[in-house]
């Protein structure tokens, strides 16, 4: 293969709702440009995105792939991403090292969900967007209602470039309106006839052109100039028009295709290497010294990794995207995450599990390597002295399980495989818990889930279980109460005595020195000498203050008490959660010139703590998430019982592009598997978000459940 300069390269990641058919369109792509040459199917298992076993298995893209294709003396850079929401990681890892996408549209469906999502993602990550309508030769396909829905959505930005003359089960011809012609095919797709616009579709033909002229125009001064002067713009000034509409996102031009008839697919080929941005007309990435790093091949090699994947019989596979500079095989670069060296062995342009070898890549280019060290995912090979980029952030995830093995004797492969499985995947969040006790996968809905447990038990051989995932509660308290304790032991020799007196009471901040409080009808009067606030690695802070006057408690034992004061924050009495959010008052006590010592205390401080909390009215605290879901309106009603039965908030309702946005705080205990349920509500027209908002108490019925719950597990463990 040649090398490819940046003026002739064009990076594009394919986008999508599920069903949009992008692995198809992919693969008539990659036929038209002569990397395949027959064309696959995903019901037969044997196309060039999806080749890995679980993708067979659900027959749908579980992995973003990369592909390239040779056309028109173009290197057509091809990521083809999943479309399900669960595996949105593949697509912003894709998004964030190319230049454009190609978002398609299942012209049976128009706009959904899924496209809102993405076009959000997009929109985000400023990343310029042709329209592609897919699958018109279907028999319910409908344009009309579909270029309605993009207009809603994208406005007069939403461009006809091209229009369909008779979709359905019959199409075989397009109207191009940049070209003005007609484009027509035989029943194999293909190479299409290029005729004349048939006299019944002129006016039609005319009325979009004028259209896509004038905005073609309205993004360059010089050719708006041009137009008012002659009334009309040559095929080259309008390319030009659109390509600045295309990157500043003023244009969203709309192609029509049929990727299982290969109907269309070499015209937009054709176009997104034309038109579509390429790497050195695009923003370079910015570095972690906050540098934009540009497309330049006589620059300083950079080069980032943006996906990592395992595969039978060559191992571990790095793609990653060229940056500047230049890149030959026995090039040593430093991994900017790690400190060492890695050498460059193989190089090679990728077409799914296709490779060809490389000698040389330069700046813009994307590849893949193999036989690194230390090299993963998010991080950057660079000459020594260069900065390294930031690693690509994530949507946080939505859903959580717990997972342990079946057999106890592989928990410790089990850890080495998700360990694995989260440096491909970095949505794929593993937590090991030691506050409850388990391994908590987090990930981005039950699919995401189930397919990585697939591959345990089906590559790996591993058998595991997902269990529900415990709830990370918080104990704290509503009021002050007052506890001392005497820890006085004597066994021989040296004994063992210790005496506190305290004063707890809820944290907040803000919150003046302590004064005086009233136990048992007497007024006890606080001066305090020292404050010392601890924040807690659990969230919320322990604040302790030093009262003792007159060294009834030597200042030595005063850490060895907080020791013991810590040992029940890390066990609420309640539940046996993480308790936050105390201010402990030390006031008074007593020592002995032998047997006091630092155990002594240290109990003394627990058991007085301990009392304390329990006559202080504790309460549970819940973690509750700011949840978004997107319905159609039909399904609204039913999402808004479900959400209300599950505790929830209503924060707010509006419309989005033919959607109902509703907005929501909803305790985490009540989000187990929603995504399912949101699912069969909405027979799976929905979506949803959640991010951690806030801890609040529990209502007391719920309170008086867990405290039940708590004790009955106590009781067995006692057994």
């Amino acid at each position: 293969m040649k090398v490819y300069q940046p003026n002739e390269l064009k990076n594009i990641t394919l986008i999508g709702s599920a069903g949009s058919g992008k692995t198809t369109l992919a693969e008539s792509m990659m036929f038209e440009a002569g990397v395949i040459k027959r064309r696959g199917e995903v019901e037969n298992k044997n196309t060039v995105s999806d080749y890995f076993p679980i993708e067979h298995e659900q027959e749908r893209s579980v992995f973003s792939t990369v592909l390239h294709a040779e056309f028109n003396n173009k290197k057509l850079n091809i990521i083809d991403t999943p479309g399900l929401d669960d595996f949105v990681g593949g697509v912003i890892s894709s998004m964030a090292i190319t230049d454009s996408a190609v978002m398609t549209i299942n012209s049976m469906q128009g706009v959904e969900v899924g496209t809102q999502i993405l076009n959000r993602h997009a929109e985000k990550m400023g990343k310029p967007l042709l329209l592609a309508i897919n699958q018109l030769d279907q028999e319910k396909s409908n344009f009309e209602k579909t270029l309605d829905d993009l207009k809603a959505l994208y406005g007069n930005k939403a461009i006809i470039i091209q229009y369909p003359v008779n979709a359905g089960t019959d199409f075989n011809a397009v109207v191009d309106v940049l070209k003005m012609k007609m484009y027509q095919w035989g029943a194999d797709g293909g190479k299409p006839e290029v005729v004349d616009i048939p006299a019944d579709q002129k006016d039609q033909a005319e009325e979009y052109h004028n259209t896509l002229v004038e905005a073609a125009a309205e993004n360059d001064e010089s050719l708006m100039e041009l137009f008012f002067e002659k009334g009309a713009l040559n095929e080259d000034q309008m390319r030009e028009g659109i390509r600045k509409g295309i990157i500043d996102r003023s244009m969203f031009p709309i192609f029509c295709v049929s990727g299982k008839k290969n109907m269309g697919v070499r015209r937009m080929m054709e176009f997104l290497g034309n038109v579509a941005p390429g790497p050195d007309e695009m923003p370079g990435m910015i570095n972690e010294d906050g540098e934009e790093v540009v497309c330049d091949v006589n620059g300083k090699t950079a080069a980032f990794v943006f996906k990592t994947s395992v595969e039978e019989h060559l191992g571990e596979v790095l793609y990653f995207k060229l940056v500047s500079g230049k890149l030959s095989e026995g090039d040593d670069l430093i991994n900017s995450k790690r400190g060492g060296k890695e050498r460059v062995s193989q190089m090679f342009a990728v077409a799914g599990k296709n490779r060809e070898k490389l000698s040389e890549m330069v700046a813009g280019d994307i590849g893949a390597l193999v036989k690194l060290k230390e090299t993963k995912t998010n991080h950057s090979l660079t000459e020594k002295g260069v900065a390294a980029f930031p690693p690509i952030e994530f949507p946080a995830p939505k859903y959580r399980a717990a997972i342990k093995a079946e057999n106890e004797s592989d928990e410790e492969k089990l850890g080495e495989l998700l360990h694995r499985m989260h440096e491909e995947d970095p949505t794929l969040i593993v937590e090991y818990s030691k506050e409850l006790k388990q391994v908590i996968i987090h990930g981005n809905g039950e699919f995401h889930l189930n397919s990585m447990k697939w591959r345990l038990k089906n590559i790996f051989k591993l058998e595991t279980e997902f269990l529900d995932p415990k709830i990370p509660y918080r104990e704290t308290i509503t009021k002050y109460a007052q506890a001392d304790y005497k820890h006085k032991k004597q066994s021989g020799g040296s004994g063992q005595f210790g005496e506190v007196h305290m004063i707890i009471e809820p944290f907040h901040e803000g919150m003046g020195k302590p004064s005086s409080y009233k136990v048992n009808g007497k007024e006890l009067v606080m001066k305090a000498k020292d404050i010392d606030e601890h924040v807690l690695p659990w969230g919320g802070k322990l604040v302790i203050v030093n009262c003792i006057v007159g060294g009834s408690i030597d200042i030595r034992f005063q850490p060895a008490i907080l020791k013991g004061i810590m040992e029940k924050m890390e066990e609420g009495p309640l539940t046996g959660s993480y308790a936050r959010d105390i201010r402990v008052c030390i006031y008074d006590g007593k020592m002995h010139a032998v047997d006091s010592n630092e155990i002594s205390f240290k109990i003394a401080g627990r058991f007085a703590f301990s009392e304390a909390f329990k006559n202080a009215a504790p309460k549970i605290m819940e973690p509750v998430y700011n949840v978004e879901v997107l319905v159609p309106a039909d399904y609204m009603g039913d999402v808004m019982s479900d959400l209300q039965g599950r505790r929830a908030m209503i924060a707010g309702m509006s419309s989005e592009s033919g959607y109902e946005k509703i907005t929501a705080k909803v305790p985490l205990a009540e989000m187990n598997k929603y995504s399912t349920t949101l699912s069969s509500i909405s027979s799976g027209s929905a979506t949803y978000t959640m991010e951690f908002d806030e801890y609040a108490p529990v209502p007391s019925d719920e309170q008086g459940k867990l405290l039940k719950t708590y004790e009955k597990e106590q009781e067995e463990e006692d057994k």
